[in-house]
C-alpha cells in the first residue's frame, strides 16, 4: 500500500488562504504588466522597487505553483494505483509523497521568514569568551560549523575579516553569507554558545566551559537611511594578518573603520587593496549600525516587559556538551540532539526550524 499523504499535504489548498496567494498573483501580474510600459523605466527608483517587489512575489507564488502542480500529479498517480495496482508505481508514490511532504514544510517555513531584511545575505561575526586558547578554538570550530551549513545549502561564503588567536582558534572574524533567505534563517543563531568538553590544550585533561558569542547582521543596500557621517569614522590601517609566506601582505591593506558616536568597530582585510577594503568595512559598518537601530527599537518595546536580563555569558541560547555525553541543546526551543558531531558539520536546520516555529515573525 502506498503511504497516506500527510496532513501538510492533504490539506495544502488552505495554504492558499493563509498566505494570502490571490493577492500576491494579482499583485504580480499587475507589476508584470506595467513593465511593459515604457512609462514604468522612466522613475529608475520606482522601476528598481517594483523590479525587487516582482522578485520576492515570485519567490512566493513559482513555489507555490510548483506544489499545487505536483500535488495534482501525485493525486492522479494515486487514483491510478487504487484502480490497477502496480509495485513499482507504489514505491514511487510513496518516494514523491515524502519528498512533497519536505517541501510543503520548507515552503511553510518560508512563511515565518517576512521580515523585510529576512531574504537577503547575512554578515556572521564570531568573538570568544574569556578563557584565552581554549575559547578561541570554539570560536573557530563555530566558524567551521556555519560555514559547512552555508555549503549545505549552497550559500557562497566570504571571510572579510579574521584574527588568529597566538596558540591556536581565532580571536575574531566576520563572514558573508549570500543566499536567499540566508540572514531570515541565520538571525536564530544570534547568542551566546556554550562548549562543555576535555580540553585538549588541559595536560590534567580536565572537562572545560567555554563561551562564544555570535551575532548577525543583514547585508542592507545603500537605499536603508544610515546617519553615517565621515566625520565620525576614525580609519586605521594595518598589515593584514596571515599564515606567513608569499602570502602576507607586505603593505598596510588591512582596514578597521571605528563609529565615534556608538564606539562600533569593524575591520576587513579580505582583498590586496586597501580601498577595496574600506568599501567592504563601510558596508559592514552600515550594516552594524542598521542592526544597531534596529535592536534599539525591539528594546524600548520590551521595556514595559522588564522581564529580560542583560546578554552575560550566563544567558546562553545553546550548549554543546562533547563529554561526560554528547548532547546539543538549545535552551530557547528545549531541542535536543545527541548527535554532536553531526551538528558541528553544519546540520543547523533542526534547530533554525524549531526556533522560527516558535518566534516566528517575533524573530529579530
Amino acid at each position: 500500500m502506498p503511504t497516506a499523504f500527510p496532513d501538510s499535504i492533504a490539506g495544502s489548498p488552505s495554504c492558499e488562504t493563509f498566505f494570502d496567494l490571490p493577492a500576491k498573483v494579482e499583485r504580480l501580474g499587475a507589476l508584470e504588466s506595467r513593465q511593459s510600459d515604457p512609462v514604468f523605466w522612466s522613475n529608475a527608483e520606482a522601476a528598481r522597487e517594483a523590479v525587487q517587489e516582482i522578485k520576492r512575489l515570485k519567490g512566493w507564488v513559482g513555489p507555490y505553483e510548483s506544489l499545487t502542480s505536483r500535488l495534482k500529479s501525485t493525486a492522479e498517480m494515486a487514483e491510478l494505483l487504487a484502480q490497477e495496482p502496480d509495485a513499482g508505481m507504489a514505491t514511487e508514490l510513496d518516494r514523491e509523497a515524502v519528498e512533497l511532504e519536505a517541501a510543503v514544510e520548507a515552503f511553510e517555513l518560508q512563511a515565518m521568514l517576512q521580515g523585510p531584511d529576512d531574504p537577503g545575505n547575512a554578515l556572521l561575526t564570531i568573538h570568544p569568551g574569556a578563557g584565552g586558547t581554549e575559547s578561541q578554538d570554539w570560536a573557530e570550530m563555530l566558524m567551521r560549523m556555519y560555514v559547512r551549513w552555508a555549503e549545505r545549502h549552497g550559500f557562497a561564503v566570504t571571510i572579510l575579516d579574521l584574527l588568529p588567536g597566538e596558540e591556536a582558534g581565532i580571536k575574531s572574524v566576520s563572514i558573508e553569507i549570500s543566499g536567499r533567505y540566508a540572514y531570515g534563517y541565520l538571525k536564530a543563531e544570534k547568542g551566546v554558545h556554550r562548549l562543555v568538553r576535555i580540553s585538549p590544550y588541559d595536560s590534567q585533561a580536565r572537562r572545560h566551559t567555554s563561551f562564544a558569542s555570535v551575532f548577525v547582521y543583514p547585508d542592507i543596500d545603500d537605499t536603508i537611511e544610515i546617519d553615517l557621517r565621515e566625520e565620525d569614522i576614525k580609519m586605521d590601517v594595518f598589515r593584514a594578518s596571515g599564515a606567513g609566506g608569499q602570502h602576507v601582505n607586505k603593505t598596510s591593506s588591512a582596514v578597521r573603520l571605528t563609529h565615534v558616536p556608538t564606539g562600533v568597530v569593524v575591520s576587513c582585510q579580505q582583498e590586496r587593496s586597501q580601498t577595496k577594503n574600506r568599501a567592504t568595512a563601510m558596508k559592514m559598518l552600515r550594516a552594524a549600525l542598521y542592526q544597531r537601530k534596529l535592536e534599539e527599537q525591539e528594546a524600548a518595546r520590551a521595556v514595559v516587559e522588564a522581564t529580560k536580563t542583560d546578554n552575560s555569558w550566563g544567558n546562553q541560547i545553546r550548549s554543546y556538551v562533547f563529554q561526560p555525553y554528547t548532547m546539543v541543546n538549545d535552551h530557547r526551543t528545549e531541542l535536543k540532539v545527541g548527535d554532536v558531531q553531526r551538528v558541528m558539520d553544519g546540520d543547523l536546520d533542526a534547530f533554525i526550524e524549531a526556533y522560527l516555529k516558535r518566534f516566528g515573525g517575533k524573530a529579530a
